[in-house]
């Protein structure tokens, strides 16, 4: 297994090279700079053993570099952090990128790996929260007006599409939930989840509006989620949400990466098994 702090902290010298050549004029010399250090050693342990190898992930890097531009959606606000984003999410794709994924919001429906969190949530069985998305002009327009009234009171996001995931992700949210409550002080609401699993379909959707949505991602094969942070920032919760995270990185069960208002999380290989016993032991089986 790669050594993922070692690929973590070359990540971030191959950023402070990059920084330096952010201009459009300097396009050239950043493919040049990306392409080299993608394909040696120190960035190889991980990228090599992705489907396609280094050589594809430096080529789809380059596409992503070219074709990016800033805007209020993404949490890629600049090369950078698109180039911090791509590289990191990687990690997911190493683990589990030997999967099929969800080409279509049908198949993600219907997937029998998934659970539905509507229905474990009338059943008592979440200790974290989240909202699904507005349906029809109805939902929206109040919606709105709840902004208006209450700007504060929920994050500022869409909400999800699709309330469905791996049940190795529901023990772990429901782990950090629990953790997070214990520890967290005041008014301090509880976790909150921003995007679960995906389609690949929905990923293009998300990719066509501006999102900074990775392919492969580990949201499209079901294991990746996206949790609230920076609405934690009012409660003067997001540094312990945060150290909560990063400590559970460190033990190996998942990849993190910053992405601004949430931080993305995977569960690993090493803590999909453990989790999924976790779950069944929740629902009394």
């Amino acid at each position: 297994m790669p050594d993922l702090v070692r690929y973590r902290a070359a990540v971030a010298d191959l950023l402070i090279e990059v920084a330096g050549h952010a201009g459009p004029d300097d396009l050239p010399k950043l493919e040049t700079i990306l392409t080299d250090r993608m394909t040696g050693p120190e960035l190889g342990t991980v990228l090599g053993t992705l489907p396609g190898g280094a050589a594809e992930a430096a080529a789809r890097l380059r596409l992503e570099v070219r074709d990016y531009r800033p805007n209020n959606r993404s949490s890629a606000r600049d090369l950078s952090a698109l180039i911090r984003i791509y590289l990191l999410s990687r990690i997911d794709i190493m683990w589990w990128g030997h999967l099929p994924g969800y080409p279509t919001d049908a198949t993600l429906w219907n997937s029998p790996d998934l659970v539905d969190l509507d229905a474990l949530r009338r059943s008592g069985l979440l200790r974290f929260r989240y909202r699904r998305q507005a349906e029809g002009l109805v939902s929206r327009a109040a919606r709105a007006v709840e902004r208006r009234v209450w700007p504060h009171r929920t994050p500022h996001t869409a909400g999800l599409r699709f309330a469905r995931t791996r049940p190795e992700v529901v023990a772990l949210l429901n782990q950090l939930a629990v953790d997070f409550a214990r520890r967290r002080t005041g008014r301090t609401p509880p976790l909150w989840v921003t995007s679960l699993a995906r389609s690949l379909e929905h990923q293009h959707r998300l990719r066509a509006l501006g999102y900074a949505a990775m392919l492969p991602s580990g949201h499209c094969l079901g294991y990746a989620v996206d949790i609230e942070m920076s609405w934690f920032r009012r409660f003067d919760a997001h540094g312990l949400l945060a150290a909560l995270l990063l400590e559970r990185q460190g033990w190996g069960d998942v990849n993190v990466i910053d992405e601004g208002q949430a931080w993305h999380v995977c569960v690993s290989p090493r803590a999909a098994s453990r989790l999924r016993r976790d779950f069944r032991t929740a629902l009394g089986g």
